[in-house]
């Protein structure tokens, strides 16, 4: 699986959430309706926002974005569809081209921690992975204790 297609997986299960949680937040408030599943829609769209957030981090050290690429991209999950709008974005700007960085090459930056560290991880998927979902589960555990945006 390339940096692209987890990149368009995120970016559309984050998507799918939107809509989700949107089709709860129209029945419960436009309509009145007794949505039994609204803290669940709304959990799982907290879960995938945070995991479409750490494989913006990911991916975007290993397509060496800037910073600020990363950041952004990972802002695009804030408005609805905004992740789909910048899938498109990255694709038209070639950002999501190329495969997993497993090797160290001939580039300076290879030496650093970070790019070494995520070498480490990208050689060992299952660990990372495991990772990955204890990293998401702990930020969701804050998330559900700091309680609902204002």
């Amino acid at each position: 699986m390339t940096p692209r297609t987890v990149f368009r997986i995120a970016s559309v299960a984050e998507a799918v959430t939107w809509t989700a949680l949107i089709a709860a937040m129209v029945a419960r408030y436009g309509f009145s309706a007794e949505v039994p599943f609204f803290f669940a829609v709304g959990l799982a769209h907290g879960v995938v926002f945070i995991a479409f957030v750490a494989v913006c981090v990911v991916v975007g050290l290993n397509q060496r974005w800037a910073w600020w690429a990363i950041v952004l991209s990972a802002l695009a999950a804030v408005p609805p569809y905004g992740t789909v709008v910048a899938d498109v974005v990255l694709e038209r700007r070639r950002r999501l081209v190329g495969g997993w960085r497993l090797e160290a090459g001939d580039d300076p930056r290879d030496a650093h921690p970070i790019d070494r560290m995520l070498r480490w991880f990208l050689n060992r998927p299952w660990l990372f992975v495991a990772a990955l979902v204890v990293v998401v589960a702990l930020l969701t555990v804050v998330a559900l204790v700091a309680g609902p945006p204002v």
